[in-house]
């Protein structure tokens, strides 16, 4: 079998663009990354039943040296397939300089199956691993997140550098093993190691994801011994980490002392106030950011570039600014001339730089410039992020926006949970000064209730001096949604005191806290003071709640009489408050009742089809079963496909049911099958595999998509950083007892908000206090 045909060369350097105006030529391509097991060879590659092309007799006959010269070639004009084709069908192994460039270059193309490949037949050719073939193969799978595959590597190296340690802390903390990395970083000072510039911001950010205060301030005491004080990266993350263990002040005193700051030092120390409920003081210091930039944004781009020449020290917010005021001011042309030099002086650009110079771009119909942009960012991983932010500076500098251009923005993203681009928006608002104009303070009340901030929005609801029935109905709403149905009453009664009068949606949020928190009594009287105090006559969906409560408690009789005793035609939702109490207190009679009515008024309806498949499984009458079944086949009925939503680094990624496309799906397999292993080691219920199961109700209107999104954000954040998914269905007992599990054993928070509630995990509990998961 002959090798793959070459490929061409990487797109050259963007200064070079600018200086040339030619286009780039095409990219390589990167082999498709099927993942087979260790060892496995791919049917036909380097079998000995074929025989060998011209070229691969003439290696054949190449000498040990020259084989791993000729694979270091490939490697070095990224020719991956070619290389690992060469290695695969070659009887010696090639030497460790070859095996490295192989590594390296598996790594930049993120070629997963290649690497593993690569990586198992050094695994078998070396019974130990060099330093520097150790490191590399350490880094690639790191960067893989093959972390047991790492530790093996790292058991099998006799001798470790600091590289071979940090490359392994940040690996652990990197999915979540935040005690194991801790571990790890005090077995590397056990043996000796001296930590370097790279070491402390992974450890800083397993103690902020911990969180550990006294561990933290025990770190921060080894970067002043091993002379660390001053570098702004150490820095940055000691910030965080103060921040994240709630220590402001040390976070400020770190911040305030810091000769030299970026944007991320002023991103860390503003997210840190408002995080610590200081929202008056990170506003200030947000405002304080701003004027750094003050040139720019009045338009005297002269005196911007005067000041920016004389600057001794450059970082990226203050290359991003002289970009943005160039573009924003009609000067493309030397906006690109600066983002050139920020390329020449190896400053990273970050999305809105990027979105500063694509837009310059657009403006020159510099296509060539784009294409590297693009690649650029796809790189970093900033495609959609940029985007949607390139789309919002585009009608900012061509439309002046309005709060009601605001409110749908921020209503977008509560609706997807999108809360960094709701938050990015938040801060064009107050910007704009138009925080306290029309419905935006209730948008905004709305967004972070949604995205499961309560403190964001308490805060906000705090200094709103115009509240009105729908601020207060956001906030009970969004107390109900977290479990917290006793402080919802409790600031009822506050609203009331105020003298705001109450609405038909105060009252609902109010009946679904005592529905969920089975208080009847409570759930009485607040439906008659609603006619009797308030003048409000109770609608459909009052009266579906106090059905839900009466049937949730057992009280399935007075249920059945009060929708007898209704002046208005009962909905399919009221009857389905009663099938599922039915169902909860197996009552096979009175469900079939009210599964009658329900299909006579919503024939087509799959979830009370299921609910009252379920009501026949718990009754154990598999002859009913059989029967709804095939009636749910002859009327094809099925439901959309379940789907969740997160967002991680501004961006929103979307996970379907049974979905393999992608393109970290192994990587999220594997995390997933390792947090299963976690929870039989420390004792969890199991979980069940779903080809071993009968259709359910979790599976029919739960779908799992959940945990892949769960999953993938453990994998693409930092430690302690809350997760927050949003789906288009409710979540089954089998992933809430999951959720819970992850939230103890890697400490983070888990927002997910279903269709019907949502889910605050946290420490191996539940905001809804297991209700309907018993």
């Amino acid at each position: 079998m002959p090798p793959p045909p070459a490929r061409t060369h990487p797109n050259p350097p963007l200064l070079h663009l600018l200086a040339s105006h030619r286009a780039p030529q095409p990219l390589p391509l990167t082999p498709a990354h099927g993942h087979l097991p260790a060892r496995k060879r791919p049917r036909g590659v380097g079998s000995a039943a074929a025989p060998p092309p011209p070229r691969a007799a003439a290696s054949a006959e190449a000498t040990y040296s020259d084989r791993s010269a000729a694979l270091r070639a490939l490697c070095s004009h990224g020719q991956l397939a070619q290389a690992l084709w060469l290695l695969e069908s070659s009887p010696e192994p090639p030497d460790e300089g070859a095996y490295v460039a192989l590594f390296r270059l598996c790594e930049w193309r993120r070629a997963v199956d290649a690497g593993m490949r690569a990586c198992a037949r050094a695994d078998a050719e070396h019974p130990s691993f060099g330093l520097r073939l150790g490191n590399a193969m350490l880094s690639m799978l790191v960067r893989f997140g093959e972390i047991w595959h790492a530790w093996r590597v790292f058991a099998k190296m006799p001798e470790r550098d600091v590289f071979s340690w940090n490359v392994m802390v940040g690996g652990y903390g990197k999915v979540g093993f935040l005690e194991e990395a801790l571990d790890l970083y005090y077995r590397m000072l056990w043996a000796g190691m001296r930590p370097d510039v790279y070491t402390f911001p992974c450890v800083l950010r397993t103690c902020g994801g911990i969180p550990d205060w006294r561990m933290g301030r025990e770190v921060h005491a080894h970067v002043l011994r091993f002379g660390f004080g001053d570098e702004v990266d150490v820095l940055n993350a000691l910030v965080t980490m103060y921040a994240k263990c709630g220590d402001i002040v040390a976070a400020r005193k770190v911040f305030d002392g810091m000769a030299m700051t970026d944007c991320i030092s002023w991103n860390a120390m503003i997210a840190g106030h408002f995080e610590n409920h200081e929202c008056e003081a990170g506003l200030e210091l947000f405002l304080t950011m701003l004027e750094n930039e003050m040139y720019t944004s009045l338009g005297r781009m002269g005196d911007a570039g005067k000041i920016f020449s004389r600057m001794e020290t450059k970082d990226a917010m203050s290359w991003t600014a002289m970009i943005s005021g160039y573009e924003k001011n009609g000067f493309p042309d030397k906006a690109l001339e600066v983002y050139a030099l920020m390329e020449l002086h190896n400053v990273n650009p970050d999305d809105v730089t990027i979105a500063s110079a694509l837009a310059a771009c657009a403006c020159l119909g510099r296509l060539d410039v784009g294409i590297k942009l693009h690649e650029l960012a796809q790189n970093k991983g900033f495609i959609r992020s940029f985007e949607a932010l390139y789309y919002f500076r585009y009608m900012l500098g061509h439309v002046k926006p309005n709060s009601v251009t605001f409110i749908a923005a921020l209503s977008a993203c509560a609706a997807t949970g999108a809360l960094r681009s709701g938050k990015e928006i938040h801060a064009y608002v107050l910007r704009c000064g138009i925080g306290s104009e029309g419905y935006v303070p209730n948008a905004l009340l709305d967004l972070y209730v949604k995205c499961g901030q309560t403190s964001y929005a308490w805060a906000q609801f705090s200094v709103h001096s115009e509240k009105d029935v729908v601020s207060w109905n956001i906030m009970l709403s969004g107390f109900v949604a977290h479990g917290l149905g006793d402080i919802a009453l409790s600031l009822f009664n506050q609203m009331v005191e105020m003298g705001e009068h109450p609405d038909e949606v105060t009252f609902v949020a109010l009946l679904c806290a005592c529905s969920r928190a089975g208080m009847v009594i409570q759930g009485w009287e607040l439906f008659h003071m609603m006619t009797e105090k308030f003048s409000i006559v109770p609608n459909l969906k009052h009266y579906a709640c106090m059905v839900d409560l009466l049937s949730r408690v057992g009280k399935l009789t007075e249920a059945y009489n009060l929708i007898n005793r209704m002046p208005i035609k009962p909905d399919a939702a009221v009857w389905g408050a009663l099938l599922n109490g039915c169902r909860i207190h197996r009552h096979v009679e009175l469900g079939e009742l009210a599964a009658k009515v329900i299909l006579e008024l919503e024939p087509n309806d799959v979830a009370y089809h299921v609910l009252l498949c379920d009501l026949y499984t718990d009754a154990g009458k598999w002859a009913q079963v059989a029967r709804v079944r095939k009636t749910m086949r002859e009327k094809g009925l099925e439901q959309d496909n379940g789907c969740s939503w997160v967002e991680v680094k501004g961006v929103t990624h979307a996970f379907l049911t049974d979905d393999e496309s992608h393109p970290q799906i192994k990587e999220i397999n594997v995390v997933l099958h390792g947090i299963y292993e976690r929870m039989k080691a420390c004792g969890f219920a199991p979980v069940e595999s779903l080809e071993d199961k009968e259709v359910s109700e979790d599976d029919i209107l739960c779908g799992h998509s959940e945990r892949l999104a769960v999953a993938f954000g453990l994998i693409n954040t930092t430690p302690g950083t809350t997760i927050s998914v949003t789906k288009n269905r409710y979540t089954c007992q089998s992933c809430h007892v999951i959720f819970k599990a992850i939230s103890e054993i890697v400490r983070r928070e888990i927002t997910v908000r279903d269709t019907k509630q949502l889910h605050c995990f946290k420490d191996g509990d539940c905001s809804c206090g297991d209700i309907g998961y018993g």
